[in-house]
């Protein structure tokens, strides 16, 4: 049967379709995705990609307020050898103050911020953070999954604990107060320090609204020296026994200092001031695909057991964490930014008047 002109014309054109349609489709998988698509990705070759990417990246900048984020990034780059990590680590109030004037000044100089809820809470609402997936956010409470409409803004990766830590060289554990009550013992007058950070400001807002204000104006009468450090350097001061014993140490710290063999010991005075930690993709991040490798990597089981090494207790819900027996104190959750704001402009204010007024 002869092939009419006609049907020529029309195999013709439908071939030059499809071919358009394979040349699109090659195009499409070749395309560079943006930041935002990166990262929402949720393909099976996620992590290809995120390699990939990282591997022309090279680097990431990391804003943290733990010490033990450096052990975390060493083991990250062991992993990814080709991603060199840069680490910029200090307080939460002053990591808030340097990335916010950073971007508002133009200046996209970190990839991930680390450090806990108020802060990113603050952060968040100037902005400064990208809707991300992580592939492990299913093994995480919603309680600790900040959403988005179409991921998460940050999502809780460590839970630490505020209390009394001590040097047992100065004080023998049998002696060291085993509640709030017993820091009121004239025998400790003088012998105690807190931070001014927002570690110590937290734990003036909890005891004030837990053991009230007649108690905040009796133990401010024992003379408290007031630090202008991070809670890990007054760790330090409570091992080398320069300070004796103090209630805003961080459990973690203790814990790293103890393996290394000093003579510190930790003790929950209930209810004890708990923290949770997150970590969020900045908007302007210069480096996605290895921050969101490394946010990938720390919420992975992987290196979560990593995590509690260091001291620190994982929100994931199938690492099988010891619970803790003592009562907890999640006063960060009590309130909304513009709440927290007021509440912690009060609690700085009772830290001056009744803390620092001697100086």
């Amino acid at each position: 049967m002869p092939i009419r002109p006609s049907h020529c014309i029309a195999m013709i054109l439908a071939l030059l379709t499809c071919c358009l349609l394979i040349t699109d489709c090659v195009i499409a998988a070749n395309a560079t995705m943006s930041p935002a698509q990166v990262a929402l990705y949720q393909g099976a070759d996620r992590e290809k990609i995120l390699i990939e990417g990282a591997k022309k990246e090279g680097a990431f900048m990391l804003y943290g307020s733990h010490s033990w984020y450096r052990n975390i990034a060493k083991e990250f780059e062991k992993k990814y050898p080709f991603i060199k990590t840069t680490e910029y680590r200090t307080d939460g109030r002053t990591l808030i103050k340097r990335a916010i004037e950073e971007n508002k000044a133009g200046q996209y100089i970190a990839d991930v911020i680390a450090t806990t809820g108020e802060q990113m809470d603050v952060m968040k609402r100037e902005g400064l953070f990208l809707e991300h997936w992580t592939t492990d956010a299913r093994a995480y409470p919603d309680d600790v999954k900040i959403k988005g409409k179409n991921g998460f803004y940050y999502v809780g990766h460590y839970e630490t604990y505020v209390s009394l830590g001590f040097n047992t060289s100065a004080i023998p554990p049998a002696e060291a107060p085993k509640s709030m009550a017993d820091l009121l013992n004239p025998k400790w007058k003088g012998k105690m320090s807190i931070v001014n950070t927002t570690t110590g400001t937290r734990w003036i807002g909890n005891t004030l609204e837990i053991f009230g204000r007649d108690y905040l104006d009796k133990i401010a009468e024992q003379d408290i020296k007031v630090q202008n450090m991070a809670g890990a350097a007054l760790a330090g001061l409570v091992v080398s026994g320069e300070v004796p014993l103090s209630p805003t140490i961080f459990d973690a710290n203790i814990t790293q200092a103890k393996q290394k063999g000093a003579p510190v010991d930790w003790r929950p005075l209930e209810p004890v001031v708990t923290t949770v930690a997150y970590s969020g993709l900045l908007a302007k991040a210069p480096h996605p695909h290895a921050a969101l490798l490394f946010i990938d990597y720390i919420h992975s089981k992987e290196g979560q057991q990593l995590m509690m090494k260091g001291g620190l207790w994982s929100p994931r819900e199938d690492i099988g964490s010891l619970a803790q027996k003592f009562k907890k104190s999640y006063i960060d959750e009590k309130y909304s930014v513009e709440e927290a704001e007021k509440k912690y402009a009060e609690w700085d204010g009772l830290m001056q008047k009744l803390f620092m007024r001697r100086k």
